[in-house]
C-alpha cells in the first residue's frame, strides 16, 4: 500500500461516521509542517498568516509551539477580533479603510497596543485621523516595502503591485511622516516578496519555465537584500527604536531568514501545504488540509459524480486554481465539465472501485480559502478525529 493509499484509508476510518462534504486537517502533518517551518527559519520567529489558517483553535495550536510568535492577519475587523480573543500581537498585512474599525481601535487602550496597521501612504494617516472620533490611542504602524524587481530602468517589473515605497529613501520619508504626526508610531517594517515565497519553481513538466524562474528569483533575492538592509538603515536613522522587520513567506523562509536586517518571517500555507505549493524545490511539505466530497452516480465505466466540488482559489483564473482530486489516486475532471457548482464527474480507472456514498478526497489550491467553504474541521490523529473545531465561518466571521 503506497503512503497515499494509507493516508486514505485512515481518514476513511476516521471519518466513517460524518457525512461528506466535510474537510480534515490532519494533525500529524500540521505538526510536521510547522517544526519543517522554524527549522528552516533558522532560529527566527514565524509570524502566522491567518489568511492562510482562518480558524482560530489551529492558529492557538501553532503559536503554543516554539518558533512561533505573532500573527499576520489580513483585514482590521478580523485583528480586532482576534485581538478581542486574546492574541496580543497582530499585524494588518494589508492598509485598510474601515473607519469604524480604526474608531475602535483608537478608542481602546488593550486593541491599540495588541494591532498594529499598515501603511505607505499618509493619505491612509488622515483617513484614520478623520475615523478617530474621540479615540485617542497612539495607533501603531508598519511601514510597506515594495518588493518588485525592476529591470531595464523600470521598464520590466516582476512582483506584485503592493505598496508605492520602492526606495530607502521614500520608506525613510514616509517613516518622518507618521513619526512627525501625533497619535502615531511606527514599530515595523514589512517586505512580501510574493513572487519569490510565493511562486513555484519547479513546474511539472515545464523544465525550461522552471529554470527562468529560479533565475529570475535568485536575482530578486540578491537585490531585495541589498535594498532591504540599506532601507532599514535609513528608517532606523529616523527611528532608532523600530520593533521588528519581516519578511518572507512560505516558499523564501530560509533565504529571507538569512538576511541580517530580517527580525522574523511570515508564513501560513506551509501548514496546510495546499496543490500550489507542490512545486518548490527549496522544500517538501505534507498535504495537511483536505475536503471530501460523496460519490453521489455512476454514469458510466470509469467515471463517477460527486456532489460539489467547484471551489476555485483567488488569483488569475487558470487550471491551476482549481481544487485536485487527490485521493484515490488516479483519478481526474472530465475536460468538458471540470470541477461543478453542484456535480463534479471525475474519471480514471479508480472510479471503477467507487461504491455510492464513498467519499473523494480533493486538495485546494490555496490554503485558507478552503475554510471560506467549510464551518468546521475535523481534527485527524491517526485513524481517528479527535476534534472537530469552527474555522472563521463556523463562528460567522467572514472578513472577505
Amino acid at each position: 500500500m503506497t503512503a497515499r493509499a494509507s493516508d486514505r484509508a485512515r481518514y476513511d476510518r476516521a471519518t466513517a461516521a460524518y457525512d461528506a462534504p466535510l474537510a480534515i486537517v490532519d494533525l500529524e502533518a500540521f505538526d510536521a509542517n510547522a517544526d519543517d517551518l522554524v527549522r528552516r527559519a533558522g532560529g527566527k520567529p514565524i509570524r502566522v498568516a491567518s489568511k492562510s489558517v482562518r480558524c482560530r483553535a489551529l492558529l492557538e495550536r501553532v503559536l503554543a509551539r516554539e518558533g512561533f510568535a505573532g500573527i499576520m492577519s489580513f483585514t482590521l475587523a478580523e485583528s480586532l477580533w482576534l485581538a478581542r480573543s486574546g492574541f496580543d500581537d497582530v499585524l494588518l498585512a494589508y492598509p485598510s479603510a474601515d473607519r469604524a474599525a480604526f474608531a475602535e481601535l483608537a478608542g481602546d487602550p488593550k486593541l491599540a497596543a495588541a494591532v498594529t496597521v499598515m501603511v505607505d501612504d499618509v493619505a491612509q494617516l488622515d483617513l484614520i485621523d478623520a475615523a478617530r472620533g474621540d479615540g485617542r490611542e497612539v495607533v501603531r504602524v508598519c511601514l510597506e516595502l515594495d518588493t518588485s524587481l525592476r529591470l531595464l530602468g523600470g521598464r520590466v517589473r516582476v512582483g506584485a503591485r503592493r505598496s508605492p515605497l520602492h526606495s530607502p529613501a521614500e520608506v525613510a520619508e514616509t517613516a518622518r511622516a507618521v513619526a512627525r504626526r501625533p497619535g502615531f508610531e511606527v514599530v515595523g517594517i514589512m517586505a512580501y516578496e510574493g513572487h519569490v515565497a510565493g511562486v513555484g519553481d519547479a513546474v511539472a513538466g515545464r523544465p525550461l519555465r522552471s529554470r527562468a524562474i529560479r533565475l529570475m528569483q535568485a536575482a530578486a533575492r540578491r537585490e531585495l537584500a541589498v535594498r532591504r538592509a540599506e532601507v532599514v538603515r535609513a528608517v532606523r536613522a529616523v527611528v532608532p527604536g523600530l520593533e521588528f522587520v519581516n519578511g518572507g513567506g512560505t516558499g523564501s523562509v530560509q533565504h529571507t531568514a538569512a538576511e541580517d536586517a530580517v527580525t522574523e518571517i511570515a508564513a501560513g500555507s506551509g501548514l496546510y501545504v495546499p496543490r500550489l505549493f507542490d512545486n518548490y524545490t527549496s522544500f517538501r511539505g505534507r498535504p495537511a488540509a483536505l475536503f471530501a466530497q460523496p460519490v453521489v452516480r455512476r454514469p458510466g465505466v470509469g467515471v463517477v459524480t460527486v456532489l460539489g466540488g467547484g471551489y476555485p482559489a483567488s488569483g488569475a483564473a487558470g487550471p491551476d486554481r482549481s481544487p485536485v482530486p487527490y485521493l484515490p489516486e488516479g483519478l481526474r475532471y472530465d475536460p468538458q465539465e471540470q470541477a461543478g457548482e453542484v456535480q463534479t464527474p471525475l474519471l480514471g480507472s479508480p472510479a471503477d472501485d467507487l461504491l455510492i456514498g464513498d467519499k473523494v478526497w480533493f486538495r485546494h489550491a490555496k490554503a485558507g480559502e478552503l475554510c471560506e467553504r467549510f464551518d468546521a474541521l475535523h481534527l485527524v490523529e491517526g485513524d481517528a478525529v479527535t476534534a472537530t473545531v469552527p474555522t472563521y465561518r463556523g463562528e460567522g466571521r467572514t472578513f472577505l
